[in-house]
């Protein structure tokens, strides 16, 4: 699987932008598909996850109630809708891929990984 992020940018606060990730590969819909984010100097972080079957979604606390995670199997792509951003939303934000069964909360769980895309909310 190859995963490709897209839709970063500047934002002021307050404001939304979209993520989007696009995969390759005919697994896609086999794996778990969560967000992670890096600011520098800090360690990767779990954003938040949906889960292959149900599309069931789970949030870290700091991002609950403003961002939205949602897929397109069709599509072979995952979105991470981000909505009154704060500067410390400010960070690289990674989409990546995990197996049913493994923890989704710890990147060490990822088989598979974007490049990444920059967020930076700044007046």
């Amino acid at each position: 699987v190859q995963l490709v992020e897209s839709g970063g940018g500047l934002v002021q606060p307050g404001g939304s932008l979209r993520l989007s990730c696009a995969a390759s590969g005919r697994t896609f819909s086999s794996y778990n598909l969560g967000w992670f984010r890096q600011a520098p100097g800090k360690e990767r972080e779990f954003v938040g996850v949906i889960t292959r079957s149900f599309g069931s979604t789970f949030y870290a606390d700091s991002v609950k109630g403003r961002f939205t995670i949602s897929r397109d199997n069709a599509k072979n792509t995952v979105y991470l809708q981000m909505n009154n951003l704060k500067p410390e939303d400010t960070a690289v934000y990674y989409c990546g891929a995990v197996p049913p069964g493994r923890s989704y909360y710890y990147s060490s769980s990822y088989n598979y990984w974007g490049q990444g895309t920059q967020v930076t909310v700044s007046s």
